[in-house]
């Protein structure tokens, strides 16, 4: 069985997908073990406790760098954690988590990696780059994490059309329901299953 810790810093639909998929049956032999959020008030906290799974707030807020590389490590494997997702998580990883969980922590990115990734791009920032170049697709990817910032080995990516008259939201949102949803519990189950 497949520890499985989510990162997330808002509401955490894409931990929803998750929850659900394994739920079915469709992600098989994973399980998550925690939820682990930088902020006290996220929502996905709340998703969290409501399957019973525990709900954890680390903010490095609260430390300083080391203190939190340490923090969030210590948790890690006091989950017995195997895999880490991170689900709309926006906080850079420390290096020390990183290296400790080397090709065993995986992102989901709102872009068709390499185009609009990177440092700042992130969340609506993403969509409203698409839209302003003019870009008629767009997507989503799921990369295994490295030390750079979008920049890690990529395991799925799908391309969603952008339509007439899409705003950032529009746009954000159907990239989730058509990609982001699809993708991060695929990648899970792929990793759980050799």
């Amino acid at each position: 069985m497949l520890n499985v810790t989510v990162m997330v810093s808002g509401g955490g639909t894409n931990l929803q997908a998750i929850i659900d998929r394994i739920k079915d049956g469709t992600v098989r032999n994973a399980r998550i073990v925690g939820v682990i959020s930088n902020k006290k008030e996220a929502y996905a906290l709340q998703r969290a406790m409501d399957n019973g799974i525990p709900a954890i707030c680390i903010s490095p807020k609260d430390y300083d760098a080391e203190g939190f590389a340490d923090t969030l490590l210590l948790k890690l494997e006091e989950l017995k954690t195997d895999l880490v997702v991170l689900a709309g998580y926006l906080v850079i990883v420390p290096e020390k988590v990183v290296n400790a969980y080397e090709g065993r922590i995986i992102n989901i990115h709102p872009s068709l990696i390499p185009a609009f990734c990177g440092d700042g791009m992130y969340g609506l920032k993403v969509h409203r780059a698409v839209l302003e170049r003019g870009c008629k697709v767009s997507g989503a990817t799921v990369h295994f994490v490295d030390a750079g910032t979008d920049t890690g080995p990529i395991i799925f990516q799908k391309a969603v059309e952008v339509k007439e008259g899409d705003t950032p939201e529009t746009l954000q949102k159907r990239i989730m329901e058509e990609a982001e949803w699809e993708l991060l519990p695929k990648a899970i189950d792929k990793i759980a299953n050799g």
